[in-house]
């Protein structure tokens, strides 16, 4: 349930620093959706266009290219890649867009970013939608390690010794990686091509510096990352959705709901890490009724 249809408008916000970034917009409804994608240093492509069709429904949908990214500016300095700064990003971009009372999407690292965002700047969200995240990633790191193991002891053996020799490029390596990722991130057989498009644009400079090498191994500056203690301070309405097999697991999801006051969660059977994409009836079903329940 996606089309390419283009922005109604695209807007290019300075931030600290004179750095360019830029905002697609579709629609022009009073409702705002600000859509979060992961990454980081992926193009906010492949989570944009699934959701710009939600204009059709009246809501305003706003996405943006995060600083290191699509058509935003690629500074090459490693200290701009940290969550604090994301933070401070998406914050300047809100109030030069006049967003208050958003109801804010966050995906994968977006859901990070938009926890921070919220226990940073409370009051600033009529609601919040976690897609497929964590609010702990040294649990999700041992779901992963769950993941990896079923595997078998022999792959998860290579792919240590790769990564302990930093011979990631090798093609078992590669393979297992594939494996996991056609498991665990989305499971159509053909992959969309919105999705695609961020891939083949993706920053593995600032993807490398804040998570790893790859979607399954954290050595990033946010490897530490966990805001669970600090989630009952959020009392907004949030609505937590992950797929059954997920990379960011279920029971990361089951986490978040738990330690928010004010939460619902949904988790999608027959999906992993993109479920508008795999299960997009279901998905976009569940997210309207979220939404149109806190309209106004």
């Amino acid at each position: 349930m996606w089309d390419e249809r283009a922005a109604d408008q695209t807007i290019t916000v300075e931030i600290d620093g004179g750095h360019k970034v830029r905002v697609y917009q579709f629609g022009t409804g009073d409702e705002v959706l600000l859509c979060l994608n992961g990454g980081p240093g992926l193009p906010c492509d492949y989570l944009r266009e699934p959701h710009a069709w939600l204009a059709d429904h009246g809501y305003r949908v706003i996405a943006y290219d995060q600083l290191g990214c699509g058509k935003s500016d690629r500074p090459d300095d490693v200290s701009l890649w940290n969550v604090p700064r994301y933070v401070e990003e998406l914050d300047r971009i809100t109030r030069a867009l006049d967003l208050p009372g958003m109801h804010l999407l966050g995906h994968s690292w977006g859901t990070f970013l938009a926890a921070d965002f919220a226990l940073t700047f409370p009051g600033r969200t009529k609601t919040m939608i976690l897609a497929d995240g964590a609010g702990d990633i040294p649990h999700l790191v041992s779901e992963l390690d769950r993941l990896r193991a079923a595997l078998g002891p022999e792959t998860v053996e290579m792919m240590q010794r790769h990564e302990a020799e930093g011979t990631l490029d090798h093609p078992e390596y590669k393979a297992a990686i594939e494996i996991l990722n056609y498991r665990h991130v989305c499971r159509l057989d053909t992959w969309p091509a919105p999705l695609n498009r961020s891939l083949d644009d993706w920053n593995m400079d600032v993807y490398g510096t804040m998570q790893g090498p790859n979607e399954f191994t954290f050595t990033g500056n946010y490897k530490d990352w966990s805001r669970l203690a600090d989630m009952h301070r959020v009392t907004e309405p949030v609505l937590v959705v992950c797929g059954m097999h997920d990379e960011l697991t279920p029971a990361c999801s089951m986490r978040l709901h738990h330690a928010l006051p004010n939460s619902t969660i949904k988790v999608f059977k027959n999906s992993s890490h993109m479920p508008f994409y795999e299960e997009p009836d279901k998905y976009f079903e569940t997210l309207l009724a979220f939404l149109d329940k806190h309209r106004g």
